[in-house]
């Protein structure tokens, strides 16, 4: 017999169980992304021939793409689908998608791409609006919540960055996206197996429906989603049309941001201009973080020597898996220390820690340029010093992204949960975009041949994207006050 909703929000001890469910297969979806995610830029370049500045503009538009199409699946979630059907159909087509990488690697690359950024697209978004739905608005287990979803997310990186990277490196690259494909399948497994404890949770909205009128709605948005293919692929192969795109979805999200705004209370009105604050400040920070699977892929591939703490590694494994390490072991420490700053009366403020975040991202960035100072003739500096700007990096992650998600729900009236994470995902889409630009600038600011005039000219990018973090830090912690009042009893 299913659950009901408040069966399932009544729930004794700090964890629902069925967090440890939507845990599972957001850890299996995230292998799949992080290990695509990871070989994007090397295999272009090594592989499909890419200048590296080319590379890094198409993977900005890729990324993009697949986080700006969270925005719109995360609406037709909200509106006709509900996030259950949303997550299954996402999750077949990302499979397929790989599986067709696989059989051709060379020939198939951006057909699977298209597979996977439609996929992701209805995927993503609908996982972490179940998890907000699992308490009611005001139970402060919520954060608790996110936070252990958000290792979920990791333990999949981390697994997925490492293993994609060494079989597409070492042996194959059928084998580096069958894995990503096979492990894609095993979360749809688990989520069929349990789906049942989410009771009414992700349901389809449009329960009132008949049948017919509801399948019939369902099936036209499965064929839209299909014909949009061609365009799709279109634009990931072209990224001039990319900017088009991103500049239209861009106006037509906050358009229909505002206008579902003004629909609601003056109250919700300002809260939700609050959540947008939020949003556009992941914007930025994902526009200078967001180099990881970019630029800094390519710079660990031919700038970073292969000993880490004596032992033989490979630069690229760490540029992909280190951050996911790091937020496995630190987030449970990160989190304590926010409970013990809580009983002195000192924890930041949700607005503080996005500022402090900015400011320990600042820091990993300056450390980044340091990187200069320890190179040899080759061109090629210390993989340790790398290693540890990234545990600086993951720091200042750790300061938004288990309470970002959270703030979001929090903030906005539950029946724009799945629009407002779309836009919460859309502004890492606006972020992989500028990103994949910035990092085409290095690339063009490389006018020499040489593995030193590229460490040269990626680090003094490095340096200046540093500083803007640390001006975005000290501007948030300033508007602290303001950004307190307009989310009112939101903490």
């Amino acid at each position: 017999m299913s659950l009901t909703l408040e069966e399932i929000q009544n729930f004794k001890g700090k964890y629902p169980k069925q967090l440890w469910t939507l845990f599972t297969v957001e850890m299996w979806e995230r292998f799949c992304f992080y290990g695509m995610r990871g070989v994007l830029t090397i295999f272009m370049v090594d592989q499909l021939g890419l200048l590296e500045d080319k590379a890094n503009l198409q993977y900005g538009a890729i990324q993009a793409f697949i986080y700006a199409f969270t925005f719109i699946g995360g609406i037709f979630a909200d509106k006709i689908l509900g996030f259950k059907k949303s997550l299954v159909f996402g999750g077949l087509i990302m499979t397929v998608g790989n599986l067709i990488i696989a059989f051709s690697p060379h020939d198939f690359f951006y057909f699977g791409i298209t597979c996977s950024i439609i996929g992701t697209g209805f995927f993503k978004p609908n996982i972490s609006s179940m998890v907000g739905e699992l308490y009611k608005e005001d139970d402060p287990r919520r954060d608790a919540g996110y936070g252990l979803f958000y290792a979920g997310i990791n333990i999949g990186g981390l697994l997925g960055g490492a293993l994609c990277v060494y079989l597409g490196k070492y042996h194959s690259w059928s084998w580096c996206f069958l894995a990503a494909a096979i492990v894609m399948l095993l979360g749809l497994i688990t989520f069929f197996a349990t789906k049942k404890s989410l009771g009414p949770i992700g349901d389809s909205p449009l329960q009132i429906l008949p049948q017919s009128k509801r399948t019939l709605r369902e099936v036209l948005v499965y064929i839209g989603a299909l014909l949009s293919m061609p365009l799709i692929f279109i634009m990931v192969k072209n990224t001039d049309y990319t900017d088009y795109f991103m500049y239209m979805i861009g106006i037509a999200a906050v358009g229909y941001f505002i206008f579902e705004t003004l629909k609601q209370t003056s109250a919700y009105q300002k809260k939700l201009i609050a959540a947008f604050i939020f949003i556009f400040m992941y914007f930025l920070f994902n526009s200078i973080y967001e180099q990881s699977g970019g630029s800094l892929s390519l710079f660990a591939k031919d700038n970073l020597v292969h000993t880490l703490l004596g032992f033989g590694m490979d630069p690229n494994i760490i540029n992909n898996s280190a951050n996911s390490f790091f937020i496995i072991i630190f987030s449970p420490l990160i989190g304590l220390a926010w409970v013990a700053l809580n009983k002195r009366k000192l924890e930041p403020n949700t607005i503080n820690k996005f500022g402090i975040g900015f400011l320990f991202l600042a820091g990993g960035f300056f450390l980044f340029y340091s990187l200069r100072y320890f190179a040899g003739a080759d061109g090629k500096s210390s993989l340790n010093l790398f290693t540890f700007t990234w545990l600086v990096i993951t720091f200042g992650e750790l300061c938004l992204g288990p309470i970002g998600m959270s703030i979001i729900t929090k903030l906005s009236p539950k029946k724009m949960f799945g629009m407002m994470m779309g836009l919460w995902f859309l502004a890492s889409a606006f972020g992989q975009f500028a990103a994949g630009k910035i990092g085409a600038s290095f690339s063009e600011a490389n006018t020499g041949n040489t593995n030193m005039s590229k460490l040269i000219a990626y680090t003094d990018g490095y340096k200046t994207l540093g500083i803007y973090a640390l001006i975005a830090g000290v501007v948030l912690i300033l508007l602290s006050s303001f950004v307190r009042k307009l989310m009112q009893d939101v903490k």
